[in-house]
């Protein structure tokens, strides 16, 4: 019966994305979105000062005319060396804060005299703003990862780097592993930086077994989504996620188990997580972005975004088929901490073994490696015990670099 019930959801929420996005969004428009510098209702309001901690709302503008929303936490006047924290797909900033403060990685970096600044994707709710254009443009929605390592990571990183005028620490979950490495792998970003500790490393997702994520990569589902005009890819209905609350709150089901069906098996959240999670997760993507993704999960490389045709890969690379990321150029002397977990089905453990391999020859006191036999994916951000067994460990690495 949990299994059917479970099914129902799962089909109720990919309905809702299709009433949340089942409409062309309109063409490129010249309007001008009014700014605010620090708005009321941000993460620093809502999320952190509430708990104490002193919170700033910064704005940072990318090279394509992105506003994304970066708020720093401190505790008190401390002027610890900063931490760049940098979210996953489908998520915000506020992944790092879902937990309680005494166990949420950004709250434990700030209680240990860090610089903590919580990264916020273009697209995500407190960063949706452009110089030029409305998000319900198809052109605002014209981008896949490749441009968040070629400008939001960019412009993140000096931003920090320049008004502490300190060199950062960096710590991505899922995707935000991706965009660190093909950046590292590009030589980017390697002389404003001092670390990176990496949760459910993603360099590849050839060997993937979320159910979720490869049944719609192999059926082209987000292509499809994509020819039907829907370049917002958003799951985030009004009435799905009610929906989904009601379910979870009164039929019995345990919805971690709809995580589960896309993570693998957590084993570390508190079903309560869930609600807290929904208060403010699922967050949009662009459609093309998953699209890059699902090339990625079937064809097993990480190339740049393929447009399918020889002509359009030629315009945009200047050779037929998409550059690769060499991973094999990240530098053997940058001080690595990577954390995966034998139960996760995005970052799979055959897929975080090719990384390893071709870090093998990393000089061994810049790399350590943990493996957490029981852990998925969501567990790093949402487990209740990740402060004890990953962030005490992490912040750990930090101290000594």
């Amino acid at each position: 019966m949990a299994n059917t019930s479970l099914s129902t959801i799962l089909v109720i929420l990919f309905w809702g994305l299709t009433l949340a996005t089942g409409r062309k969004l309109s063409p490129l428009s010249t309007t001008t979105t009014t700014l605010s510098s620090s708005p009321t209702d941000g993460i620093c309001s809502s999320m952190v000062k509430t708990q104490g901690y002193t919170c700033e709302e910064h704005l940072v503008t990318t090279q394509d005319g992105y506003i994304l929303n970066l708020p720093r936490i401190r505790v008190g006047e401390l002027r610890g060396p900063p931490v760049l924290l940098q979210h996953g797909l489908f998520m915000d900033g506020i992944t790092w804060l879902l937990l309680p403060s005494k166990q949420s990685l950004a709250f434990l970096l700030a209680d240990n005299g860090f610089d903590v600044w919580v990264a916020n994707t273009r697209g995500t709710k407190y960063s949706r703003q452009h110089t030029t254009l409305p998000p319900n443009s198809s052109d605002y929605w014209n981008w896949s990862w490749d441009e968040l390592v070629a400008y939001d990571l960019p412009v993140t990183f000096k931003y920090v780097h320049d008004l502490t005028g300190q060199k950062l620490h960096y710590v991505g979950h899922s995707q935000g592993t991706l965009v660190a490495l093909a950046a590292f792998s590009q030589d980017q970003l390697l002389n404003l930086l001092r670390s990176a500790a990496l949760l459910s490393p993603i360099a590849y997702v050839g060997q993937m077994t979320s159910p979720l994520a490869k049944n719609a990569a192999e059926n082209f589902i987000a292509e499809s989504l994509y020819n039907f005009g829907i370049f917002e890819f958003n799951m985030r209905g009004v009435s799905v996620i009610k929906l989904l609350k009601d379910l979870c709150n009164n039929t019995g089901i345990d919805c971690t188990n709809l995580l589960t069906s896309f993570t693998g098996p957590n084993c570390c959240l508190n079903p309560s997580i869930v609600n807290v999670f929904l208060d403010h997760e699922p967050q949009s993507t662009a459609t093309k972005n998953m699209i890059h993704l699902s090339q990625m999960i079937r064809e097993g490389t990480t190339s740049m975004f393929d447009y399918q045709n020889e002509d359009e890969n030629i315009k945009h690379y200047g050779q037929p088929s998409p550059p690769e990321y060499d991973m094999t150029r990240i530098p053997n002397d940058l001080p690595l901490f990577l954390s995966y977990g034998g139960a996760d089905a995005l970052s799979d453990v055959k897929d975080v073994q090719r990384l390893l391999e071709i870090l093998k020859d990393h000089q061994a006191d810049k790399l350590v490696v943990q493996y957490r036999n029981d852990y998925a994916h969501a567990d790093y951000v949402m487990g209740e015990n990740a402060y004890r067994d990953v962030y005490e460990p992490l912040i750990s690495f930090f101290r000594l670099q």
